[in-house]
């Protein structure tokens, strides 16, 4: 490992990866494998979850196709220099800031969305000018096999290679010098991440999770908001970083929201024969999970099967914050249910959590709209509907406090594996005496006038 960061230091160091050419040949190329190959991505993830073809594209695949096509498309904007103002102390001058890439960058993915949480980094770190290592998930083995033969296969490992393994290689990979580290997954492993890459001073990125509430408001329109709840909710079986991880639902409504909540599960119909649900990453999540249950507390579902490692649509109630089922992120498809009478006093609720990665909130009234998002701090989120804000590549994507450190998508993810060089450029024509000795009064009552202090 310590030759092959080696080697991508030496070909980053050659400049090859300034080119711009070079970077949109690449992202060509990856696009070209993942047209070409997507039947094989699909077998990989449906051995490793029953992922249907359907979901593997609109869930994962589509959105690195359009990552790298917006990439491809903004990539000259993007790293233009950029003019900026020059104050009158530095004049005659022009200042600029220059955008350049970071290094040699390190990307662990996650295992819920194998090829989107791998790849969607990475294609920020190709656009901006890196060299790539990535380190998938071993979890979801199958994945992670496709993704190295193919990228191995066909692009020098000195620009860009797949290192597979489990903790000891990540331990090793955590031991070398990168420029950049940027990893999905759990909040404790983020912490290790965290505190290895300061050992080298290394910038991180950090995309990890959290409890995101969903505010369920007696004046939403309860039949749409529970239709994209659902959807959301069992999306990928609730393995899903930014998933509803519960919902408060005002008293008033909590009956028809939970009547309404069984309908529209039941008319989703989540099977694995449908294509519309996935299996449980393993055994270990499946005990965790049912572990959660409480059974006086479960309103609809809580049926599981170990060895088909699929978990039902679980609604529980009467739940409070002091259950089990709201100690940790549930990262499954259960969705405890609080009910509430007073907002404020469900804002100071939420507000007990670490800061989550999202929030719904599911209103018509603007004015329930604006203090939660006044009051409440989290990564991003969306006002009644629930994960689509992903998709809009124009929003940066991250968390904050706990659940995360930076974020990406669009111009963000080229900003995140990018450092910019601020610079004055003065000429040689003229030079003032004012800041050069001996300092006189009258040079100091210049220089104040000058900069303001007058």
């Amino acid at each position: 490992m310590k030759t092959l960061v080696a080697k991508q230091r030496s070909f980053f160091n050659t400049n090859t990866t300034k080119d711009i050419s070079f970077r949109v040949s690449q992202l060509k190329k990856l696009k070209r494998l993942l047209k070409e190959n997507e039947a094989i991505l699909n077998d990989a993830i449906y051995k490793d979850f029953k992922k249907s073809a359907f979901d593997n594209y609109t869930n994962e695949l589509a959105l690195l196709h359009s990552d790298i096509d917006e990439a491809i498309k903004n990539i000259h904007k993007w790293a233009r220099k950029k003019k900026v103002r020059t104050n009158l102390v530095n004049l005659p001058a022009k200042s600029y800031i220059l955008p350049e890439p970071m290094g040699v960058t390190l990307v662990i993915g996650a295992w819920n969305y194998p090829y989107q949480l791998s790849l969607a980094p990475t294609i920020a770190a190709i656009a901006t000018g890196n060299t790539v290592i990535l380190k998938p998930s071993e979890v979801p083995e199958n994945t992670s096999k496709v993704m190295a033969n193919l990228i191995n296969k066909n692009f020098d490992p000195s620009f860009f290679i797949v290192m597979e393994g489990g903790v000891p290689e990540t331990t090793e990979l955590l031991k070398q010098q990168f420029d950049k580290i940027f990893f999905t997954g759990s909040v404790p492993v983020g912490k290790i991440v965290y505190q290895a890459a300061a050992k080298n001073l290394t910038p991180v990125t950090l995309e990890l999770g959290g409890k995101s509430p969903a505010f369920i408001d007696k004046d939403c329109n309860l039949k749409i908001t529970v239709k994209r709840l659902v959807w959301g909710k069992f999306l990928n079986a609730g393995q899903t970083c930014i998933a509803p991880d519960y919902v408060l639902v005002h008293d008033s409504i909590k009956d028809e929201f939970l009547k309404l909540m069984v309908q529209e599960i039941e008319k989703e119909q989540f099977s694995f024969d449908n294509g519309n649900y996935v299996q449980i990453i393993n055994t270990k999540n499946i005990n965790r999970l049912a572990a959660l249950l409480e059974p006086d507390k479960i309103f609809f579902g809580g049926n599981y099967d170990s060895q088909t490692r699929k978990f039902a649509p679980t609604l529980m109630h009467n739940i409070t914050f002091e259950d089990a089922v709201m100690q940790d992120e549930i990262f499954g498809p259960i969705l405890p249910v609080i009910t509430y009478s007073n907002l404020d006093k469900a804002i100071q609720d939420v507000k007990m959590y670490p800061k989550p990665l999202s929030c719904y909130i599911f209103t018509s009234n603007s004015k329930v709209r604006d203090e939660i998002l006044k009051e409440l701090s989290f990564g991003g989120g969306a006002v009644n509907d629930a994960v689509m804000h992903i998709a809009n590549s124009h929003l940066p994507f991250g968390g904050v406090g706990n659940s995360g450190i930076g974020s990406y998508h669009g111009e963000a993810g080229f900003r995140t594996f990018s450092h910019y060089k601020s610079i004055l450029e003065k000429p040689t024509w003229f030079e003032p005496n004012l800041k050069y000795y001996p300092h006189t009064a009258k040079k100091l009552k210049i220089i104040k006038w000058i900069m303001g202090l007058r």
